[in-house]
């Protein structure tokens, strides 16, 4: 299954990589991937992650932020909450 949501949430880059990582936690389903981009105020963030490794880069603008989570049984309502939106 999956999750996913467009956002025109402003993300700090640790604010980002907390909540990533948090996703490795268990809590939210079995996550096997996560990606995205997301705006950081001053520059763009983009982001994928697989169980235990994270990399977010700078990016081009985009016109607004994507969040994907994929994997089994995911709480999709504690990812929401999880990224704020």
């Amino acid at each position: 299954m999956s999750w996913g949501v467009e956002t025109a949430k402003k993300f700090t880059k640790e604010e980002l990589e907390n909540a990533v990582e948090e996703l490795d936690s268990g809590i939210f389903g079995a996550v096997l991937r996560s990606k995205g981009i997301v705006d950081g105020g001053d520059t763009w963030y983009e982001y994928d992650m697989v169980p235990g490794e994270l990399e977010i880069r700078e990016c081009r603008p985009e016109v607004t932020g994507k969040l994907v989570v994929i994997g089994s049984k995911l709480d999709m309502k504690k990812i929401a909450e999880l990224f704020g939106v």
